[in-house]
Parts: C-alpha cells; structure tokens; sequence
C-alpha cells in the first residue's frame, strides 16, 4: 500500500500573521532592543539630586513584578534607581601633643608625665631607623605625638631641613621610616649702596644678617669690610631663600655677588662640583679666595703695622710687627690659612700664642689669647677659618685685643698690605661646566643691574 507523497516545496513560505511564534518573537525583540532604549531616554531627563523627579515606581524598594516577561526586565530596570541609605563610620577623635625637648628631658620622662603608654616606647627603640634617632635627641627637637588616650597612633618629628622621621601604630606593631621633607628654592635679587657701614645699607635694602656675614666672606679676602669700605661703594647680589610648606625658612647661598669698592671691581660666582663642593670663582674660573684672610677676626684695627711705634706700657720706641684688632674678650680667632701648629703656649710678652706654619716659607702668630681651641694642639693641621683660640688680654697689654702677624721666610711683613699667594683656579675638568653655568647667570645680573640703574635716574631726574 503506497502512502500519498507530499508535493515538494520549491519556495520558502513564511508562517502564517497569526503565527503564535511571530508574536512571542516580536514581543522578545520588543523587551530585547526597546527597554535599554527607554532606560537612557529616562535617564537623559530625570535628575537624580531631585528624588521628586524620578517616578514611584522607580522610587519603590520592592518593585512589584509584572506578569509578562517584559514587564519583569524593565521591574528590573527601574531597580537600579531604589535609594539604599548610605552609612558611614565616624571618623577616630586622637589627641595630638607637640613635645619640645629640653636640656636634661629624655623621652622616658616625656611620655610618663603626659600619661602615654611607656611601652609602646620601648617597642619603637627597638625599631631600626627610630632607635638610631631617639640616641640623638637634642634640646630644641620637636616631635608630635598622635595618640588615644594614651595608646600611642603615631609619631613625627623632624630630622633636618628634608627629612623626618615618621613612625605609625600597625596591627602587628609600630613601623618606622623615613620621610622626605620637600623644600622649595625662591631665587632673590637685591642692590645696596653703602654710606656709613655694609650692615646699614644692608638692613635698607632688605637683607638679614646671615645673608651679609655670607657676602662678607666671599669678598674677605680683597676687602676689608672695617678699614677699606667707602661712602658710595656699591653691591648686587643674588642669593637663594628656602621655602617650606608655603612659609620662608631661612637664607639660601649667594649665586653671584658684585661689590664695587673704591673704584674696584669684585665678582664672584657660585660653582657646586660633583662631590657636592661649594665654591666661589671669578667670571675668569679664578678662585675667589687666598690662600690667607687678610684678617682673622672681624673687628677694627686698633694698631696698624709700624717699625717705628712707641710701645704703650713699656714707652719706649719698639717696632710693632704685627697689626691689632680690637675686640670682645671671647671673640673666636681664626686661622688665616690652611698650616699646622707648630706653637701653642705662653711666649714672654706675647701671652697666650699660637703659631701655625703654612707651606715652607710662611708662619702667622696670634698672641694675647684668653684661651686656646681644644682642636689646635701642637702638632695638629688646621683650616682656614677655622677657630684656633679666644680673644683676650694676656701678657704684656693694656687691653683687650688679638695681636697677628705674617712673616715670609722669618721677616715679618704688614699682614694689611703684604700680596697674598692665589687659591687654585677651578679645576679643568670644571672649567668647561663652570662657564656654560656662569654665562646665564651673569646675563641676569647685568639685566637686574640695567633695572636698578634705570631707576635711580629716574628717580634723580623727579
């Protein structure tokens, strides 16, 4: 018995329009494409800050779920708008005590008198880089402490100009480290004209006292700043301010000073070398410095150099070899020049003296001392600048003062007048990195000095 075969169909026929699957696909596209549309409709006009704007539905905790599917994605939709209150912890309350160490305090007695738990001390000595800083602690050291009732949170104190030392409370214990302490370097310019005294004129154009005394020192050995300064002499200098956390801390070093001195030009220009070195040069590379200060003390001389003086406690005619400084009894003697020590004791009418032997042709006396430098024995080397002994009256004087003297191969010369030996130039392998450096810097110097020359006329011509 053969069944009917179906007749094949050569084209392809759609479902019928009331095909059930037509709808339920049709639906499914609908939910699929036109609800995410209809979301960022809704978002692009309802303003969230407003929860008056944005509709109950969206608003309710627990939407109410629809019976068709497309009515259970957008319930889901309109979920994501549900306000969930936001709680959040309070903050700790610490107290926080800012210590000041003084002569005689240790950290021990510190922390016992403001009742702070005494063995989280011990547990931070222990700590590497805390403990090497509480051996060191010195009057004058701030530290802030943070703490709750006496359970030490933290510790800050600062070490230096950049640098501090930070310890913290963990759950395992206390750790400790080393911060940074950033500065900031403000470059500054300014320009004085001396009438009666550098310090004077110093204190008109707005320089502190460290800022004079550094100036001072650079041009010490071309200028005696007591016996050499005249009315009208004139200087600008460019120097650097540090700054931290938005406050002035203190004078920097000077980058480049020019002093005009009777009629005499002086200019001296910082250079830092690799090792971290500061010195100063000419625009040439020439060094700045001598081999000797033409004066180990900065005060006035009372009694210059003559083969001829009258003696003022013996009063008779004896030859003064040597130049007087008037000063305060106490005030440090310098060493003039790089030497070793070759006498350090009473001499006769000289007092208290020391000599140093610099080279092997060059010896310097200091005499009338009150007392000696713990650090210029006999035998030990010294520096230039370096504090050798204390002003004072002893031996054959009638006041307080320091007698120096300088002598070249055993004869004695005007320590004021005598030609000093020049300090080495920059070092070759500087020369090229020096004067890249020192012909921006100079090109400023003229532009500030064009600026202050073009105001002094115009003030002039008022």
């Amino acid at each position: 018995m053969h069944r009917p075969v179906s007749p094949l169909l050569h084209d392809y026929k759609p479902p019928a329009a009331n095909s059930p699957r037509k709808s339920r696909a049709l639906q499914w596209f609908v939910v699929g494409l036109g609800l995410p549309l209809l979301g960022l409709a809704l978002i692009s006009t309802i303003d969230l800050s407003d929860a008056t704007s944005v509709p109950s539905a969206m608003r309710s905790a627990t939407p109410t779920m629809a019976a068709t599917p497309g009515a259970e994605v957008a319930a889901a939709a309109t979920a994501v708008f549900t306000e969930v209150p936001l709680v959040l912890a309070p903050e700790p309350e610490y107290q926080t005590l800012t210590l000041t160490i003084r002569r005689g305090d240790t950290l021990d007695q510190l922390f016992r008198s403001h009742q702070l738990d005494i063995s989280h001390l011990a547990q931070i000595a222990r700590l590497e880089e805390a403990g090497k800083q509480f051996r060191k602690i010195r009057p004058g050291d701030i530290c802030e402490i943070t703490h709750d009732e006496g359970t030490l949170v933290s510790r800050y104190s600062a070490l230096n100009l950049t640098s501090a030392l930070k310890v913290d409370r963990q759950e395992s214990g206390f750790s400790a480290a080393i911060i940074d302490r950033p500065i900031e370097i403000r470059k500054r310019m300014a320009h004085g004209v001396i009438q009666n005294s550098l310090f004077e004129s110093a204190t008109a154009a707005g320089l502190s006292d460290k800022l004079v005394m550094n100036i001072a020192g650079i041009f010490a050995w071309d200028v005696d700043f007591v016996l050499d300064i005249r009315s009208g002499d004139n200087y600008y200098v460019q120097w650097e301010e540090i700054w931290q956390d938005g406050e002035f801390v203190t004078d920097g070093q000077v980058v480049v000073a020019e002093f005009n001195n009777d009629g005499r030009t002086h200019r001296a220009i910082r250079f830092i070398d690799s090792a971290g070195r500061t010195d100063y040069f000419t625009p040439e590379g020439d060094s700045v410095r001598k081999a000797f200060l033409r004066s180990p003390v900065d005060f006035r001389v009372s009694s210059s150099f003559n083969p001829n003086r009258r003696h003022p406690v013996l009063k008779t005619v004896r030859p003064h070899r040597g130049v007087d400084y008037a000063a305060p009894r106490g005030t440090p003697i310098k060493a003039s020049g790089d030497g070793k020590v070759i006498f350090r004791g009473v001499k006769s009418g000289y007092g208290n003296v020391v000599i140093l032997q610099h080279g092997g042709n060059i010896t310097t006396l200091y005499a009338h001392m009150s007392k000696f430098a713990a650090s210029a024995r006999t035998g030990s080397r010294v520096r230039q600048g370096q504090t050798i002994g204390y002003v004072g009256k002893t031996g054959l004087v009638t006041g307080v003062h320091l007698h120096y003297e300088y002598r070249l191969n055993g004869v004695h010369r005007n320590p004021r007048t005598v030609k000093l030996p020049q300090a080495d130039p920059i070092a070759d392998e500087y020369r090229k990195q020096f004067l890249a450096a020192a012909g921006p810097i100079l090109e400023e110097l003229e532009r500030f000095k064009n600026t202050q020359l073009a105001t002094i006329a115009q003030n002039e011509n008022k």
